[in-house]
């Protein structure tokens, strides 16, 4: 993130604050998130087969529980007024995104994120994750991990 784009995100961030109300702090030194595929599990939804991908982030106590809070004054995820400040997405090798969670309460929640595809398309071999701070405009970013064991 350039400097500018950090005054900026700030500027947004003390513009959208309540009377009274302090800014978030903003976590130093916090690590990469790591991912491990946790397992694969097949269903169905929609009339259609899936297989879904979960994923574990083992250093996930490490980020603190207030970048998972309830986040009203930024902008909604649809209609999730409530959404959490830190969302997280899924990512290709390439940077594509696959999927995301905008309402994560906890850094335990970071436990329980997953992708799915539909069964007889194989997953991409590798993901990262992406987690996106947006009251600081803070990003941290995993290694790739493979969709396999």
């Amino acid at each position: 993130m350039t400097k500018s784009t950090k005054i900026i995100a700030a500027a947004v961030m003390l513009l959208t604050l309540g009377a009274g109300q302090t800014p978030p702090s903003t976590p130093q030194n916090l690590p990469k998130p790591r991912i491990e595929l946790w397992r694969m599990e097949a269903y169905t939804a929609g009339g259609r087969n899936w297989v879904r991908y979960s994923f574990l982030v083992p250093n996930s106590a490490a980020y603190p529980a207030e970048m998972f809070a309830s986040a009203p004054t930024l902008p909604p995820c649809g209609t999730n007024t409530k959404s959490s400040r830190t969302w997280v997405d899924f990512f290709t090798a390439e940077g594509k995104r696959i999927y995301g969670f905008c309402a994560l309460g906890s850094p335990a929640d970071l436990n329980k994120i997953w992708f799915a595809v539909e069964r007889g398309t194989p997953p991409p071999p590798t993901v990262y994750i992406e987690m996106t701070d947006r009251a600081t405009g803070s990003k941290y970013r995993s290694a790739p991990a493979p969709t396999h064991f």
